[in-house]
């Protein structure tokens, strides 16, 4: 495999898991040094260890994406490490719990959005403290076509995927002319340990979501995070501040 990533930077959050193991595993694959971040340090900590099995550098550090001073502290950690940032994947985020919103509880809507919302925020504002000096790199944030539409039962959600498409597209805008881009990919129903906890809350819900896919099967972490390195390759050199749906059809419905 060509390792076209050599030498370069990639940065993860919600690592330990799903679409950011997959991630991670892809970049360092095509050579790139691997920051891995996440609450789960057991997890994050074996994946780090996979990577170095691979041949490649890679450190683990915790941060919970909801609180400020924990993402500049993992962005210090970054650039004292490597003083550089190619690529920031960010991944961190929850589902949340599936309730109609007239009762959906206040202090669970407040953890979706400080995760989903802020989490995303907060990471641009640091990482572009990076980039900036060095007049490149590559931003994806991790959406889901519940940022492009409306998803009952789960409005906190698609309010905060919502927020990550605006976020994606104003910071693209803001640094189109300094070689830095931002781009969102929005999965629909990926098989993740979140989703699947979400079935087990509703198993009514696995077949019929998977029957409103058009292509009628979920999508996989490696269907997204193809997308991802496709994202930050010169490949996509002219694209930025787009929202990339890997659904399997189901925006075109």
């Amino acid at each position: 495999m060509e390792k076209k990533f050599s030498n370069k930077v990639a940065l993860i959050t919600g690592a330990a898991a799903g679409i950011g193991k997959e991630t991670a595993i892809q970049f360092a694959k095509l050579g790139a040094k691997i920051i891995l971040s996440d609450i789960n340090e057991t997890e994050g900590q074996k994946i780090t260890e996979l990577i170095k099995e691979l041949g490649q550098e890679a450190h683990f550090f915790k941060c919970d994406v909801a609180d400020a001073k924990q993402v500049t502290d993992l962005l210090n950690f970054t650039n004292n490490t490597y003083q550089r940032l190619d690529f920031a994947v960010n991944n961190a985020g929850i589902s949340g719990k599936l309730s109609p919103t007239i009762n959906y509880p206040i202090d669970e809507y407040l953890k979706v959005i400080a995760i989903n919302q802020n989490g995303v925020f907060y990471g641009m504002q640091e990482q572009l403290k990076i980039m900036l000096p060095q007049k490149s790199g590559c931003i994806v944030n991790i959406a889901s076509v519940a940022g492009l539409r409306g998803m009952p039962m789960s409005s906190p959600y698609a309010a905060s995927k919502h927020a990550v498409i605006g976020l994606t597209k104003s910071v693209a805008l803001e640094m189109a002319s300094k070689n830095i881009r931002v781009n969102a990919v929005c999965p629909v129903f990926t098989l993740t340990n979140m989703v699947e906890s979400m079935f087990i809350d509703r198993p009514d819900f696995e077949e019929k979501l998977r029957l409103g896919i058009p292509m009628k099967r979920y999508g996989t972490v490696t269907d997204v995070a193809n997308q991802i390195i496709w994202l930050c390759s010169d490949e996509s050199s002219f694209i930025t501040g787009q929202s990339l749906s890997v659904d399997g059809g189901i925006m075109a419905s």
